[in-house]
């Protein structure tokens, strides 16, 4: 079957429609875009909105008298690609419920797609039965995010990256990597002749990976814990005489285990001692710890927020993520490729 050409007036009509729709700006670049932030972290959703060039979206969170959440979306969702961002930190039972109540609601508003923006996965350390008796918490997490309606998760440095499987919706677990990777050239003038070391075994995978990047040598801390939250003794495996220690690990809650590690690697000889956590939660005497240890800087994303804490000590430094989740939310919107950023910083 022949198709007749489109004459010269057909052709001005689709560029002026064009010319329309970017004079629109970003809302017509990103139709059908709606992303809503949750109680938990306000700022780094801002960045992110802003970083699309889109504006949040209104919603109310309140709390009832008898401290029951209440959640009021102001705006139609009808047919939307809806993002809800809410980080695991602060307030977290609540916040987790909220998060839920806010999935739910924007799901019977008819949106097309929900996904839940979980900067730092709450409950991400109780992923296996370590003894009897207990409970295996994300999984009941990643649950009850797919029963409250959640049709994609995307969350940076899982504890355990296992816990993508307790989800059957599909999970993208974002690495802030490339973004440590690029504070590490930008900020430590003898990157070249550094070790980079694990706090645990449970960390070597992640280690390793840097140090392959950087060209530099690893080391190790093996440590023994009589109970949790609280570490017995340690032992170093590698060698960091007369060079720079880079500690890397992926969260860092009361620093036992990270200002125990620095004293051990001075003692092993290293001149100069950075720590370089994904997720930093500083809770109990955490900020006490980092104060009197012996840190040129302890290095944390912004997946939680850090006003407060940057305030009570000035070892604290902040990388911003903003760019890489709002690249990963464009991204899925738009159907294309995640990957790259497993190893490249969006610019």
């Amino acid at each position: 079957m022949l198709r007749r050409r489109a004459g010269p007036r057909a052709a001005a009509g689709r560029a002026a429609r064009r010319s329309e729709e970017e004079e629109e700006g970003s809302a017509a670049i990103m139709p059908n875009i709606k992303i809503f932030s949750g109680s938990s972290h306000q700022d780094l959703s801002q960045k992110i909105a802003d970083r699309l060039g889109l504006e949040l979206g209104k919603v109310v969170t309140k709390k009832f008298s008898n401290q029951e959440t209440c959640v009021e979306i102001g705006e139609s969702v009808r047919g939307e690609d809806v993002y809800i961002v809410q980080s695991g930190c602060g307030e977290i039972n609540d916040n987790l419920m909220e998060l839920l109540i806010m999935i739910n609601a924007c799901k019977i508003a008819s949106a097309s797609r929900v996904t839940a923006v979980i900067p730092c996965f709450p409950y991400a350390r109780q992923d296996k039965k370590d003894k009897s008796r207990a409970p295996i918490s994300a999984k009941l997490v990643a649950n009850m995010l797919s029963v409250a309606g959640a049709d994609h998760i995307i969350t940076m440095d899982l504890h355990a990256s296992q816990i993508q499987g307790f989800f059957d919706i599909p999970v993208d677990n974002l690495y802030a990597e490339p973004a440590v990777l690029k504070w590490i050239k930008e900020n430590i003038a003898e990157w070249k002749n550094c070790t980079i070391v694990s706090p645990d075994a449970g960390g070597a995978k992640r280690v390793t990976s840097i140090a392959d990047r950087l060209n530099v040598d690893f080391a190790l801390i093996h440590k023994e814990r009589k109970k949790a939250n609280e570490v017995d003794r340690m032992v170093l495996v590698g060698d960091v005489k007369d060079r720079v220690a880079i500690l890397v690990d992926d969260m860092a809650d009361t620093c036992g285990t990270i200002c125990h590690a620095a004293d051990k690697l001075v003692s092993a000889g290293a001149t100069k001692v950075y720590a370089i956590l994904t997720h930093g939660i500083f809770s109990g005497p955490a900020i006490s710890r980092i104060n009197n240890a012996c840190f040129e800087a302890v290095v944390v994303t912004n997946t939680i927020p850090q006003e407060d804490k940057m305030k009570q000590c000035p070892k604290i430094q902040v990388i911003d993520i903003s760019m890489i989740l709002a690249e990963a939310i464009r991204r899925t919107h738009n159907g294309e490729s995640v990957s790259y950023l497993f190893s490249h910083v969006p610019l």
